[in-house]
């Protein structure tokens, strides 16, 4: 079932974490560079411009080995799991 939440904090550019969670929320499907590793910046910086401090639905998938919730995120009728696969690893 999807929520609404609030983004509190952005971490990179495919994790951030919201309100009511006390565990980052990951973006199914997109893998986006860590820090220090090239594109890291520019993905975290597009992710910050398009959730944070904003409220988005998170439809909640699976979990990951860390219990970290992997989920498909949209911000209004956007897709943010879309927006930022430009931002992938390479």
């Amino acid at each position: 079932m999807a929520r609404k939440e609030k983004v509190t904090k952005v971490f990179d550019g495919d994790t951030f974490l919201t309100t009511v969670r006390k565990k980052p929320v990951r973006l199914n499907d997109v893998n986006t560079p860590e820090k220090r590793e090239q594109g890291y910046q520019d993905a975290k910086k597009a992710l910050e411009k398009l959730i944070g401090n904003k409220e988005v639905t998170i439809d909640t998938i699976t979990r990951d080995k860390w219990g970290r919730p992997i989920a498909n995120v949209k911000r209004g009728n956007q897709s943010v799991n879309r927006a930022t696969k430009k931002y992938q690893k390479k």
